[in-house]
């Protein structure tokens, strides 16, 4: 009975450290355990982000289908729907590229619109692609009438994405913040009574014979994706585009 009470406590000291070592073994395993759970819920939450920056970007898309969709249903001429597949880098140059070309029945001074209003104008064409000139190119020009009162005038491009300027606008003209510019039909380059821009800005200068207007664009000319071709040929667009840098997408007129 004494020698039990003596070996007893050595018997608990001599246990020690194994029973320290199952401590530490029980808490690194745990600890392993619990960074790869870590690690999948994770790899799990960053999956579940893509999917759902992925359906942002579905519904974005369907948004844009079901707007020109309905936008097709107003146009009264035969359109043909296409995508923008690329954009000149060239900041001085307003252009976008389409995957539709000449084999697609694609034809120089064809509009080209949104669901918001135009967008620019077919001025090359290759096989298989097209290359069109935005309203906001420093080189653009569309005769436009406002919807409310039917004053006629000149909308040009400035070479900035989100305005446009109405040239000689005489001060005794009837127009108004916030009117509707619409495409007037004159020239033949663009049917009739599309929208074009939106009235922004009016500044009455005394040291000039005319208002200075300019206008927000009603198309999305920097967000949109899928356009539609207006089967509206018109006079050619004289623009010169020999020596221009192919564009990413895009294919030679040539080839």
């Amino acid at each position: 009975m004494y020698l039990t009470l003596v070996i007893t406590p050595l018997q608990w000291l001599i246990d020690i450290p194994s029973r320290v070592a199952d401590s530490l073994s029980d808490v690194f395993v745990e600890r392993a355990s619990l960074i790869r759970d870590n690690e999948q819920l994770r790899s799990e939450a960053l999956e579940l982000q893509r999917r759902s920056l992925r359906m942002e970007a579905l519904v974005e898309e369907n948004t844009q289908l079901r707007d020109l969709l309905n936008a097709r249903k107003r146009v009264e001429h035969n359109v043909k729907a296409v995508e923008l597949i690329g954009i000149n880098p060239d900041p001085f140059l307003h252009e976008i590229i389409l995957n539709r070309g000449i084999e697609d029945g694609l034809a120089i001074g064809q509009p080209v619109i949104d669901s918001g209003g135009i967008m620019g104008q077919v001025v090359s064409l290759a096989h298989y692609t097209s290359r069109v000139m935005l309203i906001t190119d420093a080189r653009t020009a569309i005769p436009v009438e406002v919807n409310r009162s039917g004053f006629r005038a000149i909308a040009l491009g400035k070479g900035l994405l989100g305005e446009l300027e109405l040239s000689h606008v005489p001060s005794t003209a009837d127009i108004e913040e916030g009117d509707l510019l619409v495409t007037s039909g004159l020239g033949g380059r663009f049917p009739r009574g599309y929208p074009v821009a939106v009235v922004e800005e009016i500044i009455h200068d005394p040291g000039r014979p005319f208002l200075l207007v300019k206008a927000r664009p009603s198309a999305r000319l920097d967000r949109s994706r899928q356009l539609l071709v207006i089967d509206f040929p018109g006079p050619e667009v004289e623009v010169t585009t020999e020596n221009q840098p192919l564009l990413e997408g895009e294919e030679s007129p040539e080839t």
